[in-house]
């Protein structure tokens, strides 16, 4: 779908296919005269005001196809007016059509719900109960527990979704300004559409794919952002279209008569194919990358004024970003397989009745009702439980005072903190802060720190006011000054070459009422420059493609030497005695990943002294500059502190020379073949026998305790991978910094490769590595799973520690599921930008940040947290205990439901295999809920050790992993728990029986119901104020029911002593061996975390 918008709301538009637009911009075709005849019945208001993008909205019933929309003057809007006023009246009175869609409300709750087993089971077994030779009791029986379930699920669900309606509401609520004929109007963002005119203030965000129209520099530059859409903290510099930038105001834009061809959308952000038509001079001005500003980019220098092209599900970020899956926890599968092993169960018990009972008469009627009979085996409570469990652990988290601002916006997945094996991070803003900050100068034999920062200051301010006749000469040459050794003169020619190498724009802060529509404005006077400084309203700022130099500029300034101008042509540096040097910049060479550096030719026009400067990464600098001792070995003592390092060299340049090189530079860009290689090879000649000046260190300043965490987190026994889109330098030197990479390992930088040998050869190389950390870029991680996928994980698994630079967002997503996909380990993804989500979604536990980049990622997370060191809490602690809690209370509840299958099955064996239920109506209700609902689900509280040591021994955590707190072991454990005591109790119970049938309800019932206390308090390992008011409010309950419910209960025997001591001898048998066996096994083989409390 190829797409011409109009520069304004009014002129024309083209869609040569509207199959991928959104219905909103959807715009109508001429080719079908009668739609050109409704847009010609526009008045002018509406027209000027609304712009033909909101007439669309009102067109759209009768123009479902899109095409060409030709430029329709005044004078034709007139012409069509006469002749069509009826149709202005109904135009008019036209209201805006939606579109039918549909909405569902439930039905995907009930489908993942039913999805389980557990519920699916149920809902059978309800259902059966309509049939009268399979009805056992009453309909409540087990129509009222499904529907509380179900009930309470879809509470839970409903309440997630409204707090994510909220959210959504509140980024679609943001404000912006539409430009428009007669000014602008407030827009927000949700009815933002293709062709909308829309003006963007500094730090604002992006809300759409546009082409950039207008901005306050003379130049047409402007700076953006980028960090929510590929993780690169490098600013990227943006050009206005340069018809549009000429224009004298913004205003002017309704007068041009001109449309903009833009591509079918795609996933590329790195690229962009379009063209500015002016129709009136037949001018094309070809559109790229650089005149565009995608959506979730936020601006750096503003206001600007652009022109959408895209909305919505079609944006460059939209388009990589990936649809959230319903994310289910590892421990709801598990518990899913085990109803499975109980359905198993329950089908076997009841052929086995049917067996021993010889098939005799309807023997398949039996069995069904042998399984009704049974059902309790697989307990309906067990969802609700785990799901009401759920909602406390998310309570828990969000009010920890230790982790504040924390907030769980997944209530599905609390327990899968407590089970993860690798860790996925993005690096800007995560674990770092990105805030660049100078640190170190070292000139060969002087290092200057934090602390020697005045003393440079103070030389500097020495040299330029106590002599200024002399600030030219050192300004510009070298080797005439008598202290020319000196350290602090070697610092100085040092800084004066950081102050110009470089491509920072100073820029002063300004609106669109300040843009300069006068030609005649010369700034080139020192007037004019301290003019612009002194201002109050005008604040100088630094813009550059790297934060790296932006900390370099600013420190040059701090020491007194000031970057005030800077343009295509020319810089201007600030003296400590407030001279203006000037120079003219004569070549200028951007820094490319594959060239490592960046370099500048320049003339000054103190004495027309060409200079070469130059400053790029140690690894290409090295071969550049001339013969030192020095430089390696303080370029690692650097990285070992995991500073950025970047060298600067100078060379100074004959007149001579330059020619030669000018002429062959400007042969070579006009070359038609190879013309990257020739250029290259030209600017290489020139770049030799430079001179070094000094080593820079500049500190990506951490998160708070970044480090600590990450120890701990390894020290935990999770793996932790860095996916970063920044380059591969910078991601190195932060993985050393953040202890990532201890000292003393060993990094394997995995080579460049494009075809299957090269990756089986460096794929072989690797695997002869050991304990080393891995860091590889994304374009060669794709290769690599292209033709070795397997090989490949399998190794990089091994690693301690991973770093993949230079990821898009769809390639973190992809890493994430390989991860899941072969180490079968929960996963979980740390991100704070809009490039991180797809992983976040991806990852089985997403965690946002809420720092710089906004708030896309932590709207989009399972977990939202403000500092990344309350990651350790989290998965330490709260993990911890969520998924020991829910083991204990899932296993606890099928011990509940499966005691009481046994002593229905010990009934029914004894009493001829007949298919009557022991407990019927409210005592089969009142058994899983008024009567051990409260003291079984205060199993949520339990604590087996205190925060402090789960903290302090990190180690506990690798235990979790295992899954031994809820195991096929543990699960058979409790089941022969269950048998014993469930058969204990029947027995017992007919055995002790007198005279009546009630009084073997009365006596097994309530020594059933003091066991199950009882194994609370067995189960439970710290006693909690709630646990203990639980026991005694449920037993009093069930005490005062015995006196009500006489149709179950006697009054006369439960008050006698014979009922209380057949009861207190049936609980001792079922219980006290137990309690026999936990101290023994407490004495002789504690748990690990015992031996610490």
């Amino acid at each position: 779908m190829s797409t011409a918008i109009p520069l304004r709301a009014l002129n024309n538009v083209k869609y040569n296919d509207s199959s991928s637009l959104s219905a909103k911009t959807k715009l109508i075709d001429t080719r079908d005269h009668s739609a050109l005849d409704d847009y010609s019945s526009m008045t002018e208001d509406e027209y000027a005001d609304e712009g033909f993008a909101a007439y669309s909205l009102r067109r759209r019933r009768r123009t479902r196809d899109s095409g060409w929309i030709d430029c329709l003057s005044l004078s034709h809007l007139t012409q069509c007016l006469i002749g069509c006023c009826t149709k202005i009246r109904n135009a008019c009175k036209e209201e805006k059509e939606y579109h039918s869609r549909n909405i569902q409300i439930g039905q995907v709750v009930l489908y993942e719900q039913f999805r389980f087993f557990l519920n699916f089971y149920f809902l059978i077994v309800a259902l059966s109960q309509f049939i009268p030779d399979l009805k056992i009791g009453y309909l409540y029986t087990y129509w009222g527990p499904l529907a509380f379930v179900l009930f309470v699920t879809m509470c839970r669900e409903a309440f997630d979704d409204l707090k994510r309606y909220r959210r959504d509401r509140e980024i679609n609520n943001q404000s912006y300004k539409k430009l428009m004929r007669r000014g602008t109007k407030p827009i927000v963002c949700s009815d933002i559409v293709v062709g909308d005119i829309i003006m963007i203030d500094k730090n604002q965000r992006v809300p759409a794919d546009m082409v950039l129209l207008q901005t306050t520099e003379k130049g047409g530059a402007c700076f953006i952002r980028t960090d929510q859409l590929d993780g690169e903290t490098d600013w990227k510099l943006r050009l206005a279209v340069g018809t549009c930038q000429r224009l004298r105001s913004n205003r002017e834009l309704f007068s041009v008569n001109a449309s903009i061809f833009a591509e079918k959308p795609r996933m590329d952000i790195y690229d962009f194919v379009g063209t500015f038509n002016e129709t009136d001079s037949d001018i094309q001005e070809p559109l790229s990358i650089e005149n565009t500003i995608w959506a979730n980019t936020v601006i750096a220098s503003g206001p600007i004024v652009g022109i959408v092209i895209y909305t919505g599900s079609e944006t460059r970020s939209s388009m990589n970003a990936s649809n959230p899956p319903t994310k289910i926890g590892l421990i709801d599968l598990e518990i899913n397989q085990l109803t499975k092993v109980l359905f198993i169960a329950t089908i076997s018990l009841a052929f086995l009745l049917v067996s021993l009972k010889g098939f005799q008469g309807p023997w398949y009627r039996y069995f069904f009702r042998f399984i009704l009979l049974f059902s309790s085996i697989i307990p309906i409570s067990l969802r609700v439980n785990l799901d009401m469990g759920k909602i406390v652990y998310s309570w828990m988290i969000n009010s920890d005072k230790e982790i504040p601002g924390t907030v769980v916006r997944s209530s599905t997945i609390p327990e899968e903190l407590g089970r993860v094996g690798y860790i996925l991070s993005d690096k800007t803003g995560t674990l770092t802060q990105n805030e660049m900050i100078f640190k170190r100068l070292h000139t060969g034999n002087v290092s200057f720190g934090i602390d020697s920062m005045e003393e440079i200051k103070e030389y500097l301010r020495n040299v330029y006011i106590s002599s200024p006749s002399s600030s030219n000469n050192i300004a510009g040459t070298s080797g005439r000054s008598r202290t020319r050794n000196q350290p602090l003169e070697l610092a100085h020619e040092a800084i004066l070459t950081i102050a110009l190498c470089h491509n920072v724009t100073p820029v002063i802060d300004k609106g669109f009422d300040n843009l300069v529509d006068d030609d005649s404005t010369s700034s080139n006077d020192d007037a004019d420059i301290e003019l612009s400084l002194s201002t109050s309203d005008n604040r100088i700022d630094y813009q550059a493609s790297s934060p790296d130099e932006i900390a370099l500029v600013k420190w040059t300034e701090s020491v007194g030497i000031t970057l005030v101008k800077r343009d295509l042509s020319s810089i201007c540096l600030r003296l400590p005695n407030g001279q203006i040097l000037r120079y003219t910049i004569l070549q200028l060479f951007p820094f490319t990943s594959e060239r490592k550096r960046m370099g500048i030719i320049l003339r000054d026009h103190s004495n027309n002294e060409i200079l070469f400067l130059m400053k790029g990464a140690d690894i290409v600098m090295s071969n550049i500059v001339q013969y030192n001792d020095w430089l390696e070995e303080e370029c690692g003592n650097m990285a070992r502190e995991g500073l950025r390092t970047l060298v600067v060299a100078k060379k100074i340049l004959t007149r001579e020379q330059y020619n030669d090189f000018d002429t062959r530079y400007s042969q070579a860009k006009l070359s038609v073949n190879d013309r990257a290689v020739k250029v290259n090879s030209v600017i290489e000649r020139l770049e030799k026998d430079m001179k070094l000046l000094c080593l820079t260190g500049v500190e990506d300043k951490l998160q708070v305790d970044v480090r600590p965490t990450l120890e701990l987190l390894r020290n935990a026994g999770i793996k932790i991978w860095m996916l970063t889109g920044d380059k591969m330098e910078t991601a190195t030197c932060i993985g050393v910094s953040a202890r990532l990479i201890s000292r003393n390992q060993t990094i394997h930088t995995f080579k460049m490769v494009s075809n299957r040998p090269e990756v089986r050869i460096e794929l072989n190389t690797f695997r002869r590595k050991n304990d080393c950390a891995l860091i590889i870029r994304g374009d060669t991680l794709d290769v690599c799973l292209r033709y070795y996928e397997h090989e490949f994980m399998e190794v990089a698994c091994l690693c301690s520690a991973v770093i993949c630079c230079r990821c898009s967002p769809t390639q973190k997503a992809n890493i994430v599921r390989l991860i899941k996909k072969h180490t079968k380990q929960q996963t979980c993804a740390i991100g704070d930008g809009g490039n991180d989500v797809s992983m976040i979604q991806a990852a089985d536990v997403g965690i946002g940040i809420v720092g710089k980049e906004g708030k896309q990622a932590s709207l989009a997370s399972d977990f939202s947290i403000t500092q990344f060191k309350y990651i350790g809490r989290l998965l330490l602690w709260h993990g911890r205990n969520s998924y020991k809690r829910t083991a204990s209370l899932s296993q606890f509840v099928i011990h509940r439901g499966l005691i009481i299958s046994v002593m229905q099955a010990v009934f029914s064996a004894i009493f001829y295999f007949s298919s009557v239920a022991l407990y019927q109506g409210f005592l089969m209700v009142g058994y899983a809920t008024i009567y051990t609902m409260a003291p079984v689900f205060s199993l949520v509280l339990d604590v087996d050790v205190s925060a402090e040591i789960a903290m302090t021994y990190p180690e506990l955590y690798k235990d979790l992993s295992k899954g031994r707190s809820l195991s096929y072991k543990t699960f058979f454990i409790w089941i022969v728990i269950s048998i014993y005591q469930g058969g204990t109790i029947m027995c017992g119970a007919l055995l002790l029986f007198e005279s009546e049938f009630a009084h073997i309800v009365s006596i097994s019932f309530t020594a059933l119901i003091l066991t199950e206390l009882l194994m609370v308090a067995l189960t439970i390992r710290t006693w909690h104020w709630i646990v203990i008011v639980s026991e005694i409010f449920s037993l009093a309950l069930y005490f005062c029911s015995m006196l009500i419910l006489r149709n179950y209960f006697n009054l006369d025997f439960i008050t006698s002593f014979n009922f209380l001591w057949k009861v207190v001898v049936l609980t001792i048998i079922s219980c006290v061996p137990l309690y026999i066996l936990k101290f023994l096994r407490r004495r002789f083989a504690p748990p690990s975390y015992a031996k610490l409390t």
